[in-house]
């Protein structure tokens, strides 16, 4: 009696770059197990070729035209609640990464990583799991250590990085001067900053000038 040959995992691979999705069809297509069944190269177009084939596992870019990636993830998981995604990009933000868990995804890899990092994570990903290396789940856990700004707060927070001052910042926003400064006083205490050059750095260093788009 022959013995019943396991299903493989269906790959959905979504990047805006043909060439990286070309490698990464070439580095899973030659795994046992794997089949890469489909691409999308946008947030939307990843949308409508999971409806339409509806794969184990997405592995996907965090930085996508129309859709974001923690967008394009959501967007799946409001029709699949169970869908399995893997964020697979370049970027180790703490943002990043808070927004594409946040979002839904069930792991977090970066592009740099190993070849048996990235098989592995689309594994476990495609069959249940979660997979985030240590050095992601630290990040991660940084960051829920740490209150969210208000929209507000992140309005304030991106003219400050682009070195207005609060007066400007009060009149670009609409807001009253001594409102303003109530908002720096208190994104300075949520980003641990002393000031606003810190503030500034921290912003840029933790993705936080695209978390609000």
């Amino acid at each position: 009696m022959k013995t019943p040959v396991a299903a493989k995992l269906r790959i959905l691979l979504v990047d805006d770059h043909f060439v990286v999705r070309l490698g990464l069809a070439d580095l899973l297509s030659t795994e046992p197990g794997f089949e890469v069944v489909g691409e999308a190269s946008d947030g939307e177009e990843a949308l409508e070729v999971f409806n339409k084939l509806r794969p184990d596992v997405v592995v996907m870019d965090f930085e996508l035209p129309k859709l974001d990636g923690p967008q394009a993830v959501a967007a799946i998981r409001r029709e699949d609640p169970a869908a399995c995604i893997l964020m697979l990009t370049v970027s180790e933000a703490e943002e990043s990464v808070w927004r594409a868990v946040e979002a839904g995804a069930s792991g977090y890899v970066l592009k740099s990583a190993p070849r048996e990092d990235i098989v592995a994570a689309v594994r476990v990903v495609g069959t249940g799991g979660e997979f985030l290396p240590p050095a992601i789940a630290a990040i991660l856990r940084a960051r829920r250590s740490r209150p969210a700004l208000s929209p507000r707060e992140n309005d304030v927070l991106r003219c400050l990085v682009r070195g207005l001052a609060n007066k400007e910042i009060a009149d670009y926003l609409g807001l009253a001067e001594p409102t303003v400064k109530m908002h720096l006083v208190s994104l300075f205490e949520k980003l641990g900053a002393r000031d606003r050059t810190q503030a500034a750095m921290l912003a840029v260093q933790r993705g936080l000038l695209s978390a609000g788009k």
